[in-house]
């Protein structure tokens, strides 16, 4: 709650404060927290650790991260994306992506939720937020991700996605 303040306060120009807590605020700490957690991933995976990012948004165009993502394909990583509008990468692809898979979601709504889920090594961690994997949501908006640490949270988080990435109804 402390960090929503300060950034509340920020926002109305009460402080200058960039660094919080436990929120991710692009563009002060949001790109650098993803690098580091795909990066995480990656490491994993080399290491031989079963290592899956899942991660759900409207989109995903942005050339560092897409970069990230290939490196961890081809490092033995596991990704699932669920991308409702834009997306830059190249899945299945022989030598590059092999190990990405994208489903879209189609509907009447504009599908509002991000939700970000890194295996780490059978400790999990999620986030979900307002940022798509957009240079203007990393870099040039003022955005926000929170962590969710409640395990029971997180695993309804992660049945979710499940459920997304099971449907065969409403995605392609």
């Amino acid at each position: 709650g402390s960090d929503l303040i300060e950034l509340f306060n920020y926002l109305s120009g009460f402080s200058k404060q960039k660094n919080y807590k436990k929120l991710l605020v692009a563009p002060f700490s949001m790109r650098k927290k993803f690098v580091y957690l795909i990066k995480r991933e990656t490491n994993n995976a080399k290491n031989g650790k079963k290592a899956v990012i899942i991660a759900k948004m409207n989109s995903l165009v942005d050339p560092e991260i897409i970069e990230l993502l290939y490196e961890a394909s081809k490092n033995g990583v596991i990704i699932k994306l669920i991308i409702r509008g834009i997306c830059s990468l190249y899945p299945q692809k022989p030598n590059l992506s092999e190990n990405i898979y994208v489903k879209s979601i189609i509907g009447h709504f504009l599908e509002h939720s991000r939700i970000f889920w890194f295996f780490n090594d059978h400790h999990p961690e999620a986030y979900i937020g307002s940022a798509d994997w957009m240079r203007r949501n990393l870099d040039r908006r003022i955005e926000a991700i929170t962590p969710i640490e409640d395990k029971k949270l997180k695993k309804q988080l992660y049945d979710l996605l499940m459920t997304y990435l099971n449907d065969s109804y409403f995605s392609w």
